[in-house]
């Protein structure tokens, strides 16, 4: 596994030997359960898997978690059987994977935020579970599935509800809120641990909340002391992580690129807030030094286990590693999540007119002439009752083609249960019917959606998008020797903000009020003040300009057409024509990184073809 960090869960019973067997030459550490057998295997460095017991019982906290085993065998100590292991770990603070063993059946599970995952897969009659999807492919030699490829096309990674398979044949991506149960004789099943908090908190006693798990967020990162560096992008996000990172031991060292577009404050307001901070490092990489968007692309080499759009950065996120690692930063913080936990979707409109129509009134009326969007087709969508396995029925019947004119002015501004992504142009018929046939499946079989409300299922689906692109970028970044981190996704930070009452998200006069709430004394109040958001049009521009003969190179040859998934005739005819908004090519990204993961397999690995499953 070339040095990184992974980790697998076997049962406590004979059915997981022949596992474990085929496990040994890959592994380079082990822990057994009480029994002697072989509990958890993988490889991963001193401090990232911290374990403890009690009688049979043994309690595994995997991740990035600044608690001792003494601390842990405290918890450990309430726990009976292994459904009861969360009263071991509530309160910590971090980002990291649960494994219990108790009375010889395991319970894992990741984070809530999806930055900490659970696969799975059977391996001589026995359930095996693993952090990592492409460890469980090896082992049991699994081909490229090219339906969930195609559902790549349409969300990279996939969102709920296509995100329960991985794109490797008999490996299954675990729900992120659920946990895996695991008997003794290698039987499993899945059992929800998290649900999203109901939002009934007022914003001033929430931001207390998400003050109090905010810093204690930051501290997992900052505990072991040394360097670490974070974004500094100017935004109240990253900003508020530098000023909480401050405060503790740990040396800071900040990050910025340089904007190409002189509209963008983003700089005018990272100066403002680096001046606030003298004893941190700041460093700025200037567009003279920056490398472009896709830069590299023919060259880039996927060291994922699924494909992912950050491939239009790799070059980008290769120079902000050797920045950071050279001034001796071991863990870098970035800013997602914030927007996702601390705006409020238009579709919370949905529930507000209910709750409180004058007041929600007035706030469509504000939103509407400021996206200079019609109010009578959002008013139509307002009265729309449609359940969530209907509205799944409905994107699936419209994946493709021009939107409907109602469609197109709510594109920015929809009070739905979601956007209804369109597959891209150049996707084949084969590869919609793909996507179609996993949606209709969804619907058909009654599939919830993640939060009661309208407005608090949009944000949690955002966090759950930001969870699954950290891990990836996670992954990446470990290669070069720096960890990553984005704090906002946390557990405790997620059910902090998602505890607020979802219109309180949203003020008339303020940006972001239960962030700015909670960050009162500890980011300046000249920074505090920022009410505008930067954007980055410019540098798809840019970078589409430079490198378009490079992309028009990496679909010569598709791997992706060679599997009857797109028509590089309509993604050529695309990449060479005008496109003044980016949101033209918006799905240009994820057919990149679905092409470029393809051509970084190993030896090719075969593309499976066959059936809708």
């Amino acid at each position: 596994m070339s040095g990184e960090a992974w980790f697998t869960v076997l049962p406590d019973g004979d059915a997981g030997l022949a596992a474990a067997r085929a496990l040994r030459p890959l592994a380079t550490r082990v822990v057994d359960h009480d029994s002697g057998r072989p509990w958890l295997l993988g490889s991963w460095p001193d401090g990232w898997v911290k374990t403890s017991r009690a009688g049979a019982a043994r309690l595994a906290v995997i991740g990035r978690c600044p608690v001792t085993a003494g601390a842990l065998a405290v918890g450990l100590r309430r726990v009976r059987k292994a459904e009861d292991a969360e009263y071991a770990v509530r309160g910590l603070a971090g980002s990291f994977h649960v494994v219990a063993s108790v009375g010889r059946r395991v319970r894992v599970r990741g984070s809530a935020s999806g930055t900490r995952r659970v696969f799975h897969t059977r391996v001589g009659g026995a359930t095996l579970a693993a952090d990592r999807s492409a460890v469980l492919a090896r082992l049991t030699e699994a081909d490229v599935d090219e339906r969930q490829l195609a559902v790549h096309l349409l969300s990279s990674p996939p969102l709920h509800p296509l995100d329960r398979t991985c794109v490797w044949q008999g490996v299954h991506a675990l729900r992120s809120h659920d946990c895996l149960l695991i008997e003794a004789d290698g039987r499993a099943r899945a059992q929800q641990w998290w649900r999203a908090p109901e939002p009934v908190v007022p914003a001033a006693e929430g931001a207390h909340a998400v003050r109090r798990a905010l810093e204690a967020a930051v501290r997992s990162c900052t505990s072991d002391g040394g360097t670490i560096s974070s974004d500094l992008s100017g935004g109240l996000d990253s900003t508020s992580l530098c000023f909480l990172a401050a405060r503790e031991p740990a040396r800071l060292v900040t990050f910025r690129w340089a904007s190409r577009d002189p509209d963008n404050d983003d700089p005018a307001w990272a100066g403002r807030a680096a001046s606030r901070l003298p004893a941190a490092e700041h460093v700025v990489v200037g567009n003279a030094d920056a490398p472009s968007w896709y830069s590299g692309i023919t060259d880039a080499i996927v060291p994922t286990e699924e494909p992912g759009p950050w491939v239009r950065d790799a070059v980008r996120l290769a120079t902000l590693a050797r920045s950071m690692t050279g001034r001796g930063s071991r863990l870098h913080m970035m800013g997602v999540g914030g927007d996702e936990l601390f705006t409020a979707f238009p579709s919370h409109l949905h529930d507000y007119i209910r709750s409180d129509p004058l007041a929600a009134v007035g706030r469509l009326r504000r939103q509407c002439a400021f996206q200079r969007t019609r109010l009578w087709p959002v008013v139509r969508g307002l009265a729309d009752r449609s359940t969530y396995d209907q509205w799944l029925t409905a994107w699936a019947d419209g994946l493709t083609g021009a939107p409907p004119p109602s469609r197109q002015q709510l594109a920015e501004f929809s009070v739905d249960w979601g956007t209804r992504q369109d597959m891209p142009s150049w996707a084949t018929p084969d590869a919609v019917h793909a996507v179609r046939h996993r949606l209709c499946r969804a619907a058909s079989a009654g599939t919830p959606p993640l939060a009661r409300q309208r407005g608090q299922h949009a944000a949690v689906l955002s966090v759950l998008a930001g969870g699954y692109g950290v891990r990836q970028l996670g992954h990446v970044m470990s290669r070069h020797g720096l960890e990553y981190a984005a704090p906002f996704l946390d557990d405790g930070v997620v059910e902090a903000a998602l505890a607020v009452r979802v219109a309180e998200r949203l003020a008339p006069d303020r940006y972001k009020p239960v962030l700015a709430g909670a960050m009162r004394g500890i980011v300046p109040e000249a920074v505090l003040a920022r009410s505008t958001k930067g954007e980055y049009s410019a540098e798809f521009h840019t970078g589409l300009r430079r490198n378009r003969a490079a992309l028009l190179e990496l679909f010569d040859d598709s791997l992706l057409a060679r599997a009857g998934l797109i028509d590089t005739d309509v993604l050529r005819a695309r990449l060479l024509g005008v496109h003044p908004d980016p949101n033209a090519l918006r799905d240009l990204d994820a057919t990149v990184g679905c092409e470029v993961w393809l051509r970084s397999r190993p030896g090719r690995t075969a593309v499976t073809t066959g059936g809708p499953s």
